[in-house]
C-alpha cells in the first residue's frame, strides 16, 4: 500500500464538533491509508497560542490540515490558517455559525470550510459555567451532532479530500455550509418522524447559540445573563433528548444507517444490525 496520508488537526479553543474530530476518519484505528496528528491550545485561541500550535502541526509535514475553532474570524484562527496555508498545505476550516461572516474571505483565500450552524456556544458566564456544566453542554451537542448526521458531513468532506490526494490530485476542498436539512440529509434517516425529531434537535441547536451569544456578549445585567445562558443550556439539554428520541426510532425499525469505514479508507455502509457492512 502507498504511504498514508498525513492529515493534520490544529484546535483553537473548543466547539462541540473538535473533541471527536479525527476520530471521526479513523473510529476503529485500523485505516492503513492516514496517518493522523494533532494539536491544540487548549481553551485558548490568542495569536500566540496559534502561531506555537500551528508552528508545531507543521513538523508532521501533513498534506491536509484541518482548522478546529470557534469563530474562525477572530485572529488567533485567522492566523493558525495562514501560516498553515502558507506553508502550502490543503487548509480545511470547520467552525460555527459566526464564522458565515468571513466566508468571502475564505473563498478568496483558497481555504475549504465545513461550517456547522448547529454547533452552538457554550454559555461562558462565571456565574454559570462551571467544568462539570461545560462537559454536560458538550456531551449533550456531541450528540446531537452525531445523530442529526452533521459529524458525519465533516467526516465525509475530508474524506473527499484524502482520497483526492491518494490518487496524486489537488484536492478541491469543500465550501459545506451544515444547515438542519443538510445535516439531516447525510444522516438517511429512513423513519420520517426521526427525521422531523433530528431536524427540530438541530434547529434548536442554532437557537441556543443566538441565546448564549446575547447573554455572553450583549446583556450586561448579571442577573439577566445568568438567566439567559442557563435557558440556552436547558435548551441544549431537551435537543440532546429529541436526538437520542430520533435515534430510538431507527433503532426500533432496525434501520439505523451506519457508515464504517474499511482499511484502506473506502466507506462502507449497512442498515440492519445484523448484517455485513457492505461497499
Amino acid at each position: 500500500m502507498p504511504e498514508p496520508v498525513r492529515v493534520g488537526f490544529l484546535k483553537l479553543g473548543n466547539i462541540g464538533t473538535s473533541p471527536l474530530a479525527e476520530f471521526l476518519l479513523d473510529e476503529r484505528a485500523e485505516r492503513e491509508d492516514v496517518s493522523v496528528r494533532s494539536v491544540g491550545s487548549g481553551s485558548k485561541i490568542g495569536v500566540t497560542d496559534a502561531e506555537e500550535v500551528a508552528s508545531k502541526l507543521l513538523e508532521f509535514k501533513p498534506q491536509v490540515a484541518i482548522v478546529v475553532s470557534p469563530n474562525a474570524a477572530l485572529p488567533g484562527p485567522t492566523r493558525a490558517r495562514e501560516i498553515i496555508a502558507g506553508a502550502g498545505v490543503p487548509t480545511i476550516v470547520v467552525s460555527d455559525g459566526p464564522t458565515r461572516k468571513v466566508l468571502k474571505q475564505l473563498d478568496d483565500g483558497g481555504f475549504g470550510y465545513v461550517i456547522v450552524e448547529g454547533d452552538p456556544m457554550i454559555g461562558a458566564r462565571r456565574e454559570f459555567l462551571d467544568p462539570e456544566e461545560m462537559a454536560l453542554f458538550n456531551s449533550d451537542v456531541i450528540r446531537v451532532l452525531s445523530v442529526t448526521g452533521a459529524l458525519r458531513v465533516v467526516a465525509e468532506e475530508i474524506d473527499k479530500v484524502v482520497d483526492a490526494v491518494k490518487r496524486g490530485e489537488r484536492p478541491a476542498l469543500p465550501r459545506t455550509i451544515v444547515d438542519k436539512e443538510r445535516a439531516a440529509e447525510a444522516a438517511g434517516f429512513s423513519n420520517p418522524y426521526a427525521k422531523a425529531k433530528a431536524i427540530a434537535a438541530y434547529e434548536i441547536c442554532c437557537r441556543v447559540a443566538a441565546i448564549t451569544t446575547e447573554a455572553c456578549f450583549v446583556v450586561k445585567e448579571w442577573e439577566r445573563y445568568t438567566a439567559l445562558v442557563a435557558a440556552g443550556h436547558e435548551m441544549m439539554r431537551t435537543a440532546s433528548k429529541l436526538a437520542d428520541e430520533a435515534r430510538e426510532i431507527e433503532k426500533g425499525g432496525d434501520a439505523v444507517l451506519r457508515t464504517p469505514h474499511f482499511d484502506d479508507g473506502t466507506a462502507l455502509q449497512k442498515r440492519k444490525l445484523l448484517e455485513k457492512p457492505r461497499r
